[in-house]
């Protein structure tokens, strides 16, 4: 019994039968889906370079594979593509994409942490010095000069506290214990100390709080002029005898200056002899070594060990400097665990004029680092004569000379005391 189709005979079969290469003629294809072919990709598992030839003639043809035909025998759920293939229409995140978006978010954190900071410690100044009263003022030069002062004021410390830090005195103290002169120029910073011991005219003058003119009193102390009326006086007074216009001031108290050692973590110092002195609480060794705000405090304020006002300025100038270029560092700027409090001990004692900006006060401390290394210059004012009351006469054309070459923008070359 013939068991082919109808139409088929041994003949046929022998034609088409299994083995032979030759294709079934397209009148006798059997009805089937049009569909467009799908070729396996080139080179990979399955693929047979002869797959397809002769198909480009644009006659729709049925290879057999579909396409959801998994090649190369993979198997899995990836349809249309190799497996391991994100679906269609959701591309994966390259590692450059994913880096990007990381390293974007990292900058808005940045920036947005770095904005709050300033307007905080923006809303911190206490700016309470009126320069604009100041009368006579000689004309602007080049750079910016600062002054810089450190007060006996006992402003936020407690009974305990002035006892511990050795302060004295009445809670509300009025002189001036540091006075300094930072100028910033385009040929290099200058950092000059003005001794309290100074003899100086002190000028006419208006009042900070009534108003009023007052005339001369005379020649004093320097640190007397703070005494009379305050910031205000003690910068026309520097100005009227220097020439040296002063663009901001700066003042901190005892206790503010403690705090902030305190908050760095305290201050390392070459400590060049054996100190003691019962005054200031000054009790140290010769040596290098870290001082905390208690000690810090006790250092700069000794006067009587030192044996001069002179001595005494130095070592100011060298424990700010070091101060200076130990809080103006990335491991204190950019770690919030010591920037916060840092700048919180500071700004909450820290005195400026009302033109004062953070920027400014930035300036400032960055200009005091670059004096601590070498890059600036520091000097006590120069001296020459003698004066009474066991005071310091300045040497007025040195001074003269050594502002000239500031307002000038020139490098400050003048010798200063010794």
């Amino acid at each position: 019994m013939n068991q082919w189709p109808d139409g088929w005979t041994d003949e046929s079969r022998d034609r088409y039968g299994r083995g032979s290469a030759a294709r079934a003629e397209g009148a006798r294809a059997m009805p089937h889906v049009q569909r467009q072919p799908t070729v396996p990709p080139q080179g990979g598992p399955g693929y047979d370079a002869g797959y397809g030839a002769g198909y480009d003639d644009g006659t729709d043809y049925d290879s057999g594979y579909s396409q959801g035909q998994v090649y190369g025998g993979r198997g899995g759920g990836d349809r249309g593509g190799s497996a391991g293939a994100p679906p269609a229409g959701r591309p994966r995140a390259s590692g450059g994409t994913r880096f990007k978006r990381i390293l974007v978010t990292l900058l808005v954190v940045l920036l947005v942490w770095s904005v709050g900071t300033y307007f905080w410690a923006d809303s911190k100044l206490r700016r309470e010095v009126d320069l604009g009263i100041v009368q006579d003022r000689p004309a602007d030069g080049e750079g910016t000069t600062y002054l810089i002062v450190g007060s006996d004021s006992r402003d936020g410390l407690t009974d305990e506290e002035m006892k511990d830090l050795h302060t004295g005195g009445p809670k509300d103290g009025g002189r001036t214990d540091t006075m300094m002169i930072l100028h910033v120029g385009p040929e290099g910073n200058t950092l000059v100390s003005l001794p309290r011991d100074s003899w100086v005219t002190v000028p006419p003058f208006t009042g900070s709080e009534s108003g009023k003119k007052f005339p001369s009193p005379g020649a004093r102390k320097l640190n007397a002029a703070y005494a009379t009326d305050g910031p205000t006086l003690l910068t026309r007074t520097v100005e009227y005898n220097t020439g040296l216009k002063i663009d901001h001031y700066a003042e901190i108290g005892f206790g503010g200056f403690a705090k902030i050692v305190d908050a760095v973590g305290g201050v390392e110092m070459d400590i060049p002899r054996d100190i003691k002195d019962e005054n200031s609480g000054a009790d140290f060794e010769a040596g290098r070594q870290t001082l905390n705000g208690k000690e810090a405090l006790a250092f700069v304020r000794n006067r009587y060990e030192a044996g001069s006002d002179l001595e005494r300025t130095k070592n100011q100038q060298k424990f700010l400097s070091a101060l200076a270029a130990q809080t103006a560092t990335p491991s204190t700027v950019l770690n919030p665990f010591t920037l916060y409090p840092t700048m919180g001990a500071g700004l909450d004692t820290l005195k400026v004029d009302e033109d004062m900006s953070l920027f400014d006060l930035m300036e400032m401390f960055w200009a005091m680092k670059s004096v601590n290394s070498g890059e600036g210059r520091s000097l006590n004012m120069p001296l020459g004569g003698t004066a009474p009351n066991n005071s310091l006469k300045w040497d007025m054309a040195r001074v003269e000379q050594m502002v000239e070459q500031m307002n000038s923008g020139a490098e400050v070359t003048v010798e200063g005391g010794r």
